[in-house]
């Protein structure tokens, strides 16, 4: 069952990078998958992973993007091709992994997209409901075997985000088609659902020692904000008239300290089905609790979660193997 939803006792905190939290793991040698491990926070995910031993292999859609940003990294990195909008595509790269590994220790998925505009993929799904979590359930489902041959100590890592505050989740309208898009609330219902799958994959992959969390990296600047004007981010406090980031915003290395935290610490053995912020578990939010931090209710509803894993399955046509 779920651990407990409460802070532990963490050496690391706010601005802890992801190389100071790694170097506290062992990761040499093991199989760890990332999806857009070459942007924004996905890179410096890889960069620690790779420097501290660990074998590497990066689900991109612009591989040769991909290639320009990591072959100049000193580790051992795959760069295949994955657009997590695109089935056919997913269940290549699914294929493509297994050809280099018979195993995967730790799966990572970091690609997103944030507030963009309306746009259906080719189901005709909400776009960033689709390609944030369907293709990331999608590609967990296709990867389980790998995963359950990393077991036990294998991990599953889902990016959630502090826009989950905003919910939006709809299961019986997921796509939009009967009320008015928001972009905002799109995101928000993406981003809670990142958190229930973990949530409800801690719960299946529990008996078979896999253990899955949520994170929350924190606010940063990074690529993830191109549908997003600069006077948008101004009006959220973002950045400054002078075009300054707001310094409470983590650089990308700091950004990535709770991903790879919760991928790797062993401070989580024996732990999952939990939201992570800030290098830690995160704290239920209250009434007190600051704008960028703290877990709501919602994500921490498992019946919402089974019920979201069902609507995944009916809406993907994809069910994890036994």
């Amino acid at each position: 069952m779920p651990s407990q939803q409460a802070p532990i006792d963490s050496p690391f905190g706010y601005r802890s990078t992801a190389r100071e939290v790694v170097s506290a793991s062992d990761v040499a040698g093991k199989i760890i998958v990332v999806t857009g491990g070459y942007s924004g926070i996905g890179t410096e995910t890889v960069r620690a992973l790779v420097g501290a031993g660990a074998r590497v292999i990066v689900g991109a859609r612009r591989v040769d993007q991909a290639h320009d940003v990591l072959d100049d990294f000193d580790g051992d990195i795959t760069a295949l091709p994955l657009d997590l909008s695109d089935p056919t595509s997913i269940d290549a790269f699914a294929e493509a992994v297994a050809g280099v590994t018979d195993h995967i220790d730790i799966l990572i998925n970091n690609a997103a997209i944030m507030a963009s505009p309306l746009a259906r993929d080719a189901r005709g799904f909400e776009m960033q409901f689709a390609t944030n979590h369907l293709g990331h359930f999608q590609l967990a489902a296709r990867l389980w075997p790998l995963v359950l041959a990393g077991a036990p100590g294998a991990r599953v890592v889902a990016l959630s985000s502090i826009g989950h505050r905003l919910h939006g989740l709809d299961l019986d309208d997921p796509n939009f088609e009967h009320r008015e898009y928001d972009k905002w609330l799109a995101y928000g219902q993406a981003k809670s659902a990142n958190a229930l799958f973990a949530l409800q994959l801690d719960k299946l992959g529990e008996p078979k020692g896999v253990r899955a969390f949520a994170v929350h990296p924190g606010g940063i600047a990074t690529p993830l904000q191109r549908h997003l004007s600069m006077d948008e981010q101004r009006a959220m406090g973002w950045y400054d008239e002078e075009g300054n980031v707001n310094e409470h915003f983590k650089s990308t290395e700091e950004g990535a300290s709770t991903t790879v935290w919760a991928a790797t610490s062993p401070l989580l053995e024996g732990m999952g089905g939990v939201y992570c912020e800030n290098c830690n578990i995160g704290a239920l939010a209250d009434e007190n609790t600051p704008r960028g931090a703290g877990v709501f209710p919602h994500i921490r509803d498992e019946a919402l979660a089974e019920a979201l894993w069902r609507k995944s399955e009916e809406m993907t046509g994809v069910r994890f193997p036994g």
